[in-house]
């Protein structure tokens, strides 16, 4: 089985070893899981401090995801020529910012503009460091770098996130974006220590516009943000969900968010293995679990070991992460760092959709737990648009040479 290589260049190699590199941008991802995911599971907390609704606060998690959407594009198409290492430390250092700004917060609109803030960087810095990983692995092991960097973001939901849950209850909600905020500036360091450089190459923003024209890099996107809804319609209101539904101590809730983040991990690992032997039967069967798995949430929910069960895996469907992000690349053409960014992007468009929809059902008046079944009609779709996907390859077969 073939694929494209992504880059003919050669292998970079790190100053103190590819393994330190890798675990410098992964601390990265783990301040970022950390700050999204964790917004997410301390909304009841900030929402009593603050005397809003928990729908008022989902407009946080909201605000964040339309930084990514906007903030990824733009930054690799305007900073194409920067070269990859100074790239990153900006980044981590604005999204240290964000967040710090958000824990400083003095009322509800500023932590809406803090959270848009931290959200800009995100895209660019996964795409950026995507590209780095990649940089420095044979190109029949590209999709196993990338899932090395997403490491550290499906870690945040076994560690980092528990612990800023743990910390909200404990000393309010603004310690966790305090933590992340750290976690950032921690990154920036060690990038500078021991991300090799990165040269732009021939990167511009005018080569990188043309993305744009790419219809496989749309219908990628259009699959993402469908698709992987799913996920975020359950995780934004599962702690309500534990609370009041599965009813388990406070206590409990991030031992179980952890399950989740335990979820993710193995998926990532195991996603990027079968991502570098056919993106697509990867991609198809992530959604496939994740229908079913998101499905079972709606009976499960009221019992705390099945429950446990099934957001670990609901997390197992992170699985397709590495294909996804490895398959843009191989559909971008010469327009590596915008489609690189453009992944998580869509994944945020992923997240605002999926955290509308499940509050759409609960504003209806339905039940915390058919945030599942909604979840499951999101990995439906995006089902239906990887078909047309597979469709429009089979008539322009030049488009990708990815062979599934």
């Amino acid at each position: 089985m073939h694929h494209e290589p992504i880059s003919d260049s050669p292998l970079i190699i790190a100053p103190r070893g590819a393994g330190m590199a890798n675990l410098a941008l992964a601390i990265g991802g783990l301040a970022i899981g950390t700050g999204e995911f964790a917004s997410m599971s301390i909304l009841p907390v900030v929402a009593g401090d603050l005397h809003a609704s928990l729908p008022d606060m989902g407009y946080m998690i909201s605000a964040y995801a339309l930084g990514v959407v906007f903030g990824a594009p733009l930054i690799a198409i305007f900073l194409a020529r920067m070269p990859r290492k100074a790239m990153l430390i900006m980044l981590m250092s604005l999204y240290a910012l964000g967040n710090l700004l958000s824990a400083a917060a003095p009322g509800y609109g500023a932590l809406i503009a803090a959270r848009f803030v931290a959200g800009i960087p995100h895209g660019a810095y996964f795409g950026v460091a995507a590209l780095v990983a990649a940089a420095m692995a044979v190109p029949e092991k590209r999709a196993q770098a990338v899932s090395r960097v997403l490491l550290g973001l499906t870690i945040a939901n076994i560690f980092g996130v528990p612990l800023a849950t743990w910390l909200s209850q404990g000393f309010g909600w603004r310690s966790a974006f305090l933590v992340v905020g750290v976690l950032g500036v921690t990154t920036a360091l060690m990038v500078r220590r021991y991300v090799p450089f990165v040269a732009a190459g021939d990167a511009s923003p005018r080569r990188e516009l043309g993305v744009f024209r790419s219809v496989q890099v749309w219908v990628t996107l259009l699959m993402v943000s469908v698709g992987f809804g799913g996920l975020f319609a359950v995780y934004t209101y599962v702690t309500p969900t534990l609370l009041e539904v599965t009813k388990v101590a406070p206590g409990m809730v991030a031992v179980l968010l952890g399950t989740i983040g335990i979820g993710m991990t193995i998926g990532n690992v195991v996603g990027g293995w079968f991502a570098d032997r056919s993106r697509l039967w990867t991609i198809f069967g992530a959604l496939v679990w994740n229908a079913l798995a998101l499905s079972a949430f709606y009976y499960t929910s009221s019992n705390v070991w099945a429950v446990a069960f099934n957001l670990f895996a609901i997390g197992c469907g992170i699985a397709v992460c590495p294909a996804v992000q490895t398959r843009l690349m191989d559909v971008a053409g010469d327009a590596q760092t915008v489609a690189a960014a453009l992944n998580h992007s869509a994944f945020n468009c992923a997240n605002a959709a999926g955290a509308w929809c499940g509050g759409m059902a609960i504003a209806h008046g339905m039940s915390l737990q058919s945030t599942g079944p909604v979840g499951a009609l999101l990995a439906l779709g995006g089902i239906a648009v990887l078909g047309l996907s597979v469709l429009l390859e089979q008539r322009r077969p030049a488009v990708v040479a990815v062979t599934a």
